[in-house]
């Protein structure tokens, strides 16, 4: 009886063998020299920087391959690490599926235990730009103000130890110390996550960081440092067991780094560089002037959408967000709640029709391959919910304007981070780095909404005190949170609806676009 051969597993030597329906790079990956880094190579790296590079080689080879760097878990060396970089990239959409093996990354390096295999990389004169996916905590920064969190445990250990730095902040301001010391090469350093105004948020961190060292760190940062921000977009959601098995069944290899993501993608760049800087444009991005109308309408349409339907949808019931956006109520809530509140917070944006826009954002929601769990969406939600939801809050008030809507996903926020916690029986688990404040306060209060989001608001690292001590703000969160903690949190939804209609039909202005 014979015994079936393993699938083999990707890597260089399987490129030339890969089946014909796997597109693979178009270009010679052995003449292929590192010219940039990544910090961060988790799924969305790879479904969006890494694959608009891997275009940009195909259509103009040049030395920009990319050194992947993970400095929290997980490590790469057992898997991109172990097939030379190469991984599978899935496009999924409803039935349709395709295959593409990314051939970008030419090295990977794990820098977990020690910053030091990340500073070789990030001091090197081969790399004239880093971008990075951190997630939002990664910047070690006060969500409300945008400034460096000096109380962060590891802002004050790599103060202390700025030669063994474990944070972003104090790795970037070691490898910029480190290059001003060795060849003084100047750096772009390109933020790729969801925080607005990125690039400044960036600056703002390494800069405060590097003046704390009084070595005139600061000043040569200054000079020879660029930090542009980015918009970037495409939904990509972990991979499964699911879609690594699908990669072997139809393809016929093994692949552990596959990633999966939806066929829209989107990527706007402040042009600002110090440097060399790969030529994205040529791949389907865009240079501009001034990234924020971009960020502004992405963060608080698409991002915007994908928090409330996440929270609200856990509280229905829900497991993945193309569930909650099938939900009749829940559907129109947050298109409503986009077209009538938070569409008219947003400025003019270039090429760009704003209700074409929600109903592009919330049909890919719709894509029912794409099964992106609520619970990953609302992970750290403490990070996004300034720019996502109280943004657009603060700009509505300021102008007298209804906040029947936008209030309740930032109650639906609080709803989801205290029925966490002990006293409302652990009714799931959740990340988030205010995961244990929150909790301590429902334990606190009980079930008291009143006391329960009086205790939240006074959180000022997420909620402008200004902001928090506004009596609309309060009523509307504290009256939605009461709702939503009840036996029936879907009433709370239909009764904001309804008392968004009473409110439209006294004031029709405020829903103008």
């Amino acid at each position: 009886m014979s015994v079936a051969a393993s699938p083999e597993t990707l890597g260089p030597a399987l490129l030339d063998r890969l089946p014909a329906t796997v597109q693979k790079p178009a270009y010679d990956r052995a003449a292929l020299a590192p010219g940039m880094a990544h910090l961060g190579v988790g799924a969305f790296h790879r479904c969006h920087q890494a694959e608009y590079t891997d275009d940009l080689l195909a259509s103009q080879f040049d030395r920009w391959g990319v050194v992947g760097i993970n400095i929290r878990p997980p490590g790469l060396a057992g898997t991109l690490g172990s097939q030379g970089g190469l991984y599978t990239r899935l496009i999924r959409e409803n039935s349709r599926i395709e295959a593409r093996v990314i051939g970008s990354i030419v090295k990977v390096v794990d820098s977990q235990a020690s910053a030091a295999p990340a500073l070789d990389v990030l001091s090197s004169p081969d790399i004239d730009l880093v971008t990075m996916t951190v997630t939002e905590k990664g910047y070690c920064h006060i969500p409300s103000s945008g400034a460096l969190d000096l109380g962060h445990p590891d802002i004050i250990h790599d103060l202390a130890n700025p030669e063994a730095p474990r944070s972003v902040p104090g790795i970037l301001a070691r490898a910029l110390e480190l290059r001003r010391a060795t060849h003084g090469k100047p750096l772009t350093l390109l933020s790729c996550d969801n925080i607005p105004s990125n690039g400044t948020i960036l600056a703002n961190v390494v800069q405060a960081f590097a003046q704390r060292r009084g070595n005139g760190l600061g000043d040569w940062i200054a000079a020879n440092a660029a930090f542009p921000s980015a918009m970037v977009d495409r939904i990509a959601p972990a991979t499964t067991q699911a879609d690594l098995d699908t990669v072997e069944q139809r393809y016929g290899y093994r692949d552990a780094a596959v990633v999966v993501g939806e066929p829209f993608r989107q990527w706007v760049i402040e042009q600002k560089f110090a440097g060399r800087v790969p030529r994205w444009d040529r791949a389907g991005a865009s240079f501009v002037d001034d990234v924020t109308p971009f960020e502004h309408l992405k963060m608080r349409v698409l991002n915007g959408a994908q928090t409330t339907l996440a929270t609200l949808g856990v509280l229905a019931g829900f497991e993945h967000i193309s569930d909650v956006i099938a939900d009749p109520l829940l559907s129109a809530f947050v298109r409503r709640m986009l077209v009538e509140e938070t569409l008219p917070t947003l400025m003019p944006v270039p090429g760009m029709e704003k209700l074409a826009y929600v109903a592009q954002c919330l049909g890919r929601l719709k894509n029912t391959a794409i099964r992106h769990r609520n619970h990953q969406i609302a992970t750290d939600g403490s990070q996004k919910i300034v720019q996502r939801l109280l943004n657009p809050i603060r700009d509505r008030l300021r102008h007298g304007q209804s906040i029947a809507l936008l209030s309740v996903p930032v109650a639906g926020w609080m709803a989801y981070l205290i029925q966490a916690s002990e006293k409302f029986g652990k009714r799931w688990s959740v990340s988030d780095p205010y995961a244990d404040k929150v909790a301590a306060i429902a334990d606190a209060t009980g079930r008291d909404a009143q006391a329960l989001a009086a205790g939240i608001l006074a959180i000022d690292t997420i909620f402008d005190p200004g902001l928090a001590a506004n009596r609309e703000f309060r009523r509307a969160v504290t009256s939605a949170l009461d709702g939503l903690l009840s036996d029936d949190p879907m009433a709370t939804v239909r009764r904001n609806l309804k008392q968004a209609d009473t409110t439209r039909l006294k004031r029709p202005a405020q829903s103008a676009l």
